[in-house]
């Protein structure tokens, strides 16, 4: 790891030091952020090949701040100081310039630095500053996408400074710790709970400010929430609310950086703690008591709140237990008023036990006027220190939302589950019988790039990189060391010393990286993600359709040329696209690539070419139908850490003669050789319905369990795929499911081909 700064202090003890914030700079886009005087910041380049501006302000008073850029910074005349790719918040940066200030910049790393390069500096005095990434649009076809920076922010202060507000605040409220307040909030506000200093849970009491005028308390109801919610916390997204007890609902959560709280149990009350040995003790239900008798609410012995950040699980015995919560500094929750409120958030009290980390601190809350306009979802790490991101939309997003309220969160994007118009089964028959176009940018892609490219990936994954051809694609198995699986995915080869790796795990592209510096390689490992969305176009007219949308150029494939797991390159409504001949069906069918700001103009086209043929949008409820009927793996199902290629099904990505030694190479061989477990579908009989965890038993002997399972529209039956011991595994073994406690309920069934539909794969080849 290489780092430049200013002075050795700090510099080189980072990895030792918890950072108090952790900042996203976005490839192509730009973070600002304030450091306070003797604060320390370090900005890395997790991917390598990122240049980046550091632009500082420092006040009349501090005029020295941006000399903690060093002797390589420069005094900023304007915009062209900066060179190409500043854009509008550069513009904004200097423009918001008080009397008395001056901006000086410097620029982080290189076109060609490595991988976890670091420009660590000093704030003398109290700063400003903005991080813009530069980047250009990346084409489909191309692999100069701008990658993401971090910024860490080491404060100089004690603990409890709560991180910047998200928008103008009409009400700054600071909750001690081990105290609670009250508050109004009016309808169409935002409210955001905040944990300044992480792992402090905070109870909310919210309740229907006319109704309480009126002598009624009408608060959030835990039970009445969980009831309508269909979950044991509502999520953003379309089943968000909170109710009371007679139904209305009271607020929504809008973002979540957290996702684990608690709605079963008490705020808590003296009775806990004089049960524990603590009489007297400060709790929860007390101070609620206290903060809330202003607004003639009655006192209560024990509150039934919404416990936000609290760790409550429960168990296989049925026990609820608890543990340290998961917020980290800074985590916050945002909710959204739906009727004026009067609420209550608390600092939880309990120092006796690991609920708040055994050491209360306080709670900051703000609200929003209404008219702000604040994005939905929840917070995606890729790895445990990584930033935040929230949830966020596909360049497809504008045409899927006209069609659809009902969006779920799938690794970080809001993704569609069905469409309004007909519902699952019939965008399974358009599939099926016509053809269906589906968004699918959630995946993740990677530019693996450089002269070892190619000796990157075969060390990395299972199948034989060597023999992958120019404008090929190959799907492959990622694994451990002991032979568990880490992602499946597929490798483009755009060039001798060009890869594209398409998987679902982000954390797939820091593995990829640290082989990389652990075998001295060089190669580049870069994330498009967000510079490639795609759709899927499956189903037996969807050659019909592509024919039509598809301009390729003459020495490039065309629809009626490109063959199965090749790829082409060409415009779909006059914007650049590239289309595999892959999916995730088991149907004739294409996934086409392009950038999110093309993607409207390419998903317009392709309906208005589809149009004569039938062609329908397809969410994940129908997709995952289609996929179990054909036997394809899905993870965290099918697949796990503790699941070796061949206990998943997909063997044949395993070739037992590919010379070069890769990650788990000799693990799997001893796997290959002695196997415990293989994938094997059912055919279920009756009507029953079975799921994913249901165990599978012959006889009394659990020996397997259900992984996905789906009614068949075509088929007439209920399927499933199971990972069953090798013994049980023959075609036609007798076996149930376990239904109940697994024994006082069985369904049986029997062992079936993995592919049920289409076995020979006739349809996806033709």
């Amino acid at each position: 790891m290489n780092v430049t700064a200013t002075g050795l202090k700090g510099g080189a003890g980072l990895a030792a030091r918890a950072p108090s914030r952790i900042l996203r700079a976005p490839g192509g886009g730009s973070t600002l952020f304030e450091l306070a005087a003797g604060d320390e910041a370090a900005v890395f380049s997790p991917e390598g090949g990122q240049r980046g501006d550091l632009l500082v302000a420092s006040t009349a008073s501090g005029a020295n701040a941006p000399a903690a850029l060093g002797p390589a910074s420069r005094r900023l005349g304007g915009l062209s100081d900066l060179g190409a790719g500043a854009g509008d918040p550069a513009r904004a940066f200097l423009a918001a310039l008080r009397e008395g200030e001056a901006a000086e910049a410097i620029t982080l790393f290189s076109d060609d630095g490595a991988a976890g390069e670091i420009f660590f500096f000093p704030a003398p005095a109290d700063m400003r500053c903005l991080l813009v990434v530069p980047g250009e649009a990346m084409e489909p076809d191309a692999q100069n996408p701008p990658t993401d920076l971090r910024v860490e922010i080491f404060s100089a202060r004690a603990a409890g400074v709560a991180p910047p507000p998200l928008a103008p605040v009409k009400l700054d409220l600071r909750i001690d710790a081990a105290s609670a307040r009250a508050y109004r909030v009016a309808a169409g506000d935002y409210f955001q709970i905040i944990d300044v200093d992480g792992r402090q849970c905070s109870d909310l009491l919210a309740f229907d400010a006319r109704a309480l005028e009126q002598g009624r308390e009408l608060g959030v109801d835990p039970t009445t929430t969980r009831t309508l919610m269909g979950a044991a916390t509502p999520e953003p997204g379309l089943h968000s609310k909170y109710f009371d007890q007679d139904q209305n609902p009271l607020f929504e959560i809008v973002r979540d950086t957290v996702g684990r709280h608690d709605t079963f149990m008490l705020a808590c009350s003296a009775k806990y703690y004089d049960d524990m040995g603590y009489p007297g003790h400060g709790n929860c239900t007390d101070n609620f008591n206290a903060a809330l008798a202003p607004y003639g609410v009655a006192p209560r012995r024990g509150w039934p709140a919404v416990n936000f950040f609290y760790n409550t699980f429960v168990g296989e015995d049925d026990m609820i237990g608890f543990d340290e919560p998961w917020s980290r500094p800074g985590d916050y929750v945002l909710l959204r008023a739906l009727t004026d409120l009067v609420c209550a958030s608390s600092s939880c009290a309990d120092d006796i036990d690991p609920a708040n980390g055994w050491r209360p601190t306080d709670i900051h809350v703000r609200v929003y006027d209404a008219r702000e306009n604040f994005s939905k979802g929840g917070a995606h790490r890729m790895t445990v220190d990584s930033p935040a991101t929230l949830t966020r939309e596909s360049g497809f997003h504008p045409r899927t939302c006209a069609l659809t309220r009902s969006f779920a969160d799938y690794r970080g994007f809001w993704t569609p589950q069905c469409y309004a118009s007909e519902g699952p089964i019939a965008e399974y028959w358009a599939c099926r019988e016509r053809a269906a176009i589906m968004d699918l940018s959630a995946l993740r892609k990677f530019e693996v790039t450089g002269p070892d490219a190619e000796a990157l990936l075969q060390g990395a994954v299972t199948r034989d990189i060597r023999k992958l051809a120019v404008g090929q694609i190959v799907y492959t198995a990622i694994c451990h060391e002991h032979g568990g699986m880490m992602d499946d995915g597929t490798v483009f080869r755009l060039g001798e010393a060009n890869f594209r790796l398409v998987c679902g795990d982000d954390y797939c592209g820091v593995h990829l990286r640290e082989l990389a510096q652990r075998q001295g390689l060089r190669a580049f490992v870069r994330s498009s993600t967000d510079q490639l969305h795609n759709v899927a176009l499956q189903g037996p007219k969807s050659r019909d359709i592509l024919r039509e949308a598809l301009v390729t150029p003459p020495l490039r494939a065309t629809a009626d040329e490109l063959k199965w797991f090749r790829f082409t390159v060409g415009k779909i409504g006059g914007r650049p696209v590239l289309v595999s001949r892959t999916g995730y069906t088991g149907e004739l069918g294409y996934e086409i690539w392009t950038h999110p700001d093309a993607a409207p103009a390419v998903w317009d086209a392709l309906m208005e070419a589809g149009r004569p043929h039938g062609l329908a949008p397809f969410g994940f409820g129908a997709l995952d139908m289609v996929r179990i009927e054909a036997g394809l793996i899905f993870a965290n199902h099918e697949f796990c850490d503790e699941t070796d290629p061949f206990e998943a099904g997909i063997g044949f990505a395993v070739p037992a003669k590919k010379e070069d030694a890769y990650i788990g190479s000799e693990a799997l061989a001893r796997r290959r050789a002695h196997p415990l477990r293989q994938l094997v579908g059912l055919a279920v009989e009756g009507n029953e319905p079975v799921g994913h965890g249901d165990p599978v038993f012959s006889g009394r002997a659990k020996v397997g369990v259900v992984t996905s399972a789906t009614r068949s529209p075509v088929l007439r039956r209920t399927i499933a795929l199971a990972r069953v011991d090798v013994a049980c595994g023959q075609l036609g073994t007798a076996l149930e499911i376990g239904k109940l406690d697994g024994r006082q309920k069985r369904i049986g069934a029997r062992v079936a081909p993995v592919c049920q539909y289409d076995p020979d794969k006739s349809r996806v080849r033709a």
